[in-house]
């Protein structure tokens, strides 16, 4: 019998971090045709649930899917910050009245989930398109489990999610096409998911806060190849993975000091916090049409986004 892996291999770190600097290399060149996106049509018969939504790429995906007309749902764990967005969008807007509610939901309680998702489902509404955007990356941060038992990292970033668009999907498929958008990570690349070991605890590998994230967005990535390749054809409903980037926050103080050094000193590769760019690429996501990529999985992110919308837009 082989030896189970208990980690990556050098040879697959290395080309890991070669993927991550390159993202972070010649991300503007490769996204520089996307200065200028689309402008997004109406959507007026959208219906999109939204997570992590008030602040981030989510807000401006929320921002912008709910002014082209489409109704949203910020599924938050702070309604009231909810609120005072949607007040601040609305005194700003000057078209037609917003279509935003806000749906308490706190991705750190599978509870929670299941409430969030048999409250939606008991409309019998259909759901075009769920955004699963919120995300941790508590960098530099002792291990910390979830009161289900389950690393944070990994319950935010893949397990809650994951249960979020399984109980959703009667509602998916009411609404098909419809899709499923993971937000995703560059840094899934030098992660590793070690089954019998979840939670990183049985001291095979040493446990960081970057170990937590890669690993959870790498199983997100593994979740969303099998989810779409289980569903029917039939079932009108597609699992897309997108990464938005590397942007220049303060993340990089848990990173590999030679990840750290690029990360410092060449800003004008790294996209900065307040660049919105990749709100709007994430945004014409949800009214694609998929039928090229009807039966693979698929994995895009900025260097590859413009030539699916410009063969499959509809």
């Amino acid at each position: 019998m082989a030896k189970r892996k208990q980690g990556l291999g050098w040879i697959e770190w290395l080309r890991g971090w070669m993927y991550v600097i390159y993202e972070m290399l010649f991300q503007r060149i490769t996204a520089s045709h996307l200065h200028n996106p689309l402008e997004l049509p109406p959507l007026s018969d959208l219906t999109c649930i939204v997570t992590g939504s008030t602040s981030g790429i989510g807000r401006e995906i929320a921002r912008q899917l709910a002014e082209a007309g489409a109704h949203i749902v910020m599924a938050v764990r702070n309604p009231k910050a909810a609120h005072e967005l949607i007040n601040q969008w609305s005194a700003s807007w000057h078209g037609l009245p917003l279509n935003i509610e806000v749906m308490q939901l706190d991705l750190l309680s599978l509870d929670s989930v299941v409430t969030f998702a048999n409250a939606w489902n008991a409309r019998l509404a259909p759901l075009h398109v769920l955004i699963n955007n919120a995300g941790i990356f508590s960098i530099g941060e002792p291990q910390k489990f979830s009161k289900d038992g389950f690393e944070e990292h990994m319950q935010v970033n893949h397990l809650a999610p994951a249960q979020l668009s399984i109980l959703l999907l009667p509602s998916l498929i009411r609404g098909s096409p419809s899709r499923i958008i993971n937000v995703n990570s560059v840094m899934h690349y030098v992660g590793f998911v070690d089954t019998e070991d979840m939670n990183a605890v049985s001291g095979k590998r040493k446990y960081s806060s970057l170990l937590g994230y890669t690993s959870s967005k790498l199983a997100q990535v593994m979740f969303s190849s099998v989810l779409h390749k289980r569903l029917p054809v039939e079932a009108g409903v597609n699992v897309v993975c997108v990464s938005p980037g590397i942007v220049h926050t303060n993340v990089a103080r848990d990173l590999p000091r030679i990840v750290q050094a690029a990360y410092h000193l060449i800003p004008y590769f790294i996209f900065s916090a307040q660049e919105g760019k990749y709100s709007p690429m994430l945004v014409q996501l949800c009214f694609l049409n998929f039928f090229l990529l009807m039966h693979v999985a698929h994995f895009f992110w900025e260097a590859y986004l413009s030539f699916a919308i410009s063969i499959t837009i509809i």
